[in-house]
C-alpha cells in the first residue's frame, strides 16, 4: 500500500509492531485516509495547517516512531509548495476612503 517513493517506511514500522490502521484510527480519531496519505508520506492528501502536525505528531506516537523524523520528511516536502503560493502574487492593497475620495473626479457631479 505504501508509495514506492517513501524514504522513512512507516508502513513497515507498523506492521512490525503488530499496529493495524484502524487501531491508531479509532485510537487518534484520525480518519485512516489521513493516516494512510502519512504512511505513503502523501501529506498533500492531508486538510492543512496545524492538523498536519498534530495528525503527523499522533501517528508516529502511536506506531512508536520518531516524530521528528516524520515532521523534517513533511517539511522538506512542503515547504516548496508553501513557498511558491506566498510569493507568487502580492497581497492586494486595501483601499480605503481617502482613496475612493482620490478617484472621484469634478466631471462626475
Amino acid at each position: 500500500m505504501a508509495a514506492a517513493t517513501t524514504v522513512l517506511n512507516l508502513e513497515f514500522a507498523r506492521k512490525r509492531n503488530g499496529i493495524s490502521l484502524e487501531a491508531i484510527a479509532e485510537s487518534t480519531k484520525i480518519s485512516s485516509r489521513f493516516l494512510r496519505a502519512i504512511e505513503s508520506e502523501e501529506f498533500e492528501k492531508l486538510p492543512g495547517g496545524v492538523f498536519n502536525t498534530s495528525y503527523i505528531r499522533q501517528y508516529a506516537a502511536a506506531i512508536g516512531f520518531s516524530e521528528q523524523q516524520i515532521l523534517s520528511v513533511y517539511s522538506a516536502r512542503m515547504e516548496p509548495a508553501e513557498t511558491e503560493t506566498h510569493s507568487a502574487a502580492p497581497p492586494a492593497r486595501r483601499r480605503g476612503l481617502r482613496d475612493w475620495l482620490l478617484n472621484l473626479s469634478p466631471a462626475r457631479f
